[in-house]
């Protein structure tokens, strides 16, 4: 049986990926805080970012990205071999997009800090993010202040985290 090809990014999703790439192009930081970035601009943002060899920070604070954003944030995060600070505080993401970010630090290799605060996650996204943390061995800060994590969530988050990252729940 054939693998399905990926189905073409619609026109208006390419022309924005475009946009973001060339706006990024040859920075290593972006300050992106509070301009309205929506799940829609976030996923063009993460198609730039696929290809992207010089970014390392990326500060998306105060958006709204949402759990559709972070999934595409997460996706790129699989591939990008060069951001190392990714700030997503206060962006309405909840515990699917949480998940897919969980899902990407499992294999991301260069992510060195990860600021999550003020969002919607609780004990399911945060029981994801600890899974995470059992196998990726590069980050060294993680903030998930001001979300909805109940005892449950924080027990295993506290569980899972190694020696020489640091946690802020």
């Amino acid at each position: 049986m054939a693998a399905k090809a990926a189905a073409p990014a619609p026109a208006s999703l390419c022309v924005a990926a475009q946009a973001f790439a060339e706006r990024i192009a040859g920075k290593t930081e972006l300050d992106l805080r509070g301009e309205k970035i929506s799940p829609a601009q976030a996923s063009a943002l993460a198609e730039a970012l696929k290809v992207n060899r010089t970014l390392t920070l990326l500060d998306l604070r105060t958006n709204s990205i949402g759990d559709a954003g972070a999934n595409a944030l997460a996706e790129a995060l699989k591939v990008n071999k060069t951001l190392t600070v990714l700030w997503l505080g206060g962006n309405s993401i909840g515990d699917a997009g949480a998940s897919a970010l969980a899902e990407a630090l499992k294999v991301n290799c260069t992510l060195t800090e990860l600021s999550l605060w003020s969002n919607s996650i609780g004990d399911a996204g945060a029981s994801a993010v600890a899974e995470a943390l059992k196998v990726n061995r590069t980050l060294k800060w993680l903030g998930l202040n001001m979300n909805n994590i109940g005892d449950a969530g924080e027990r295993a988050l506290r569980s899972s985290v190694r020696s020489g990252c640091e946690l802020g729940i």
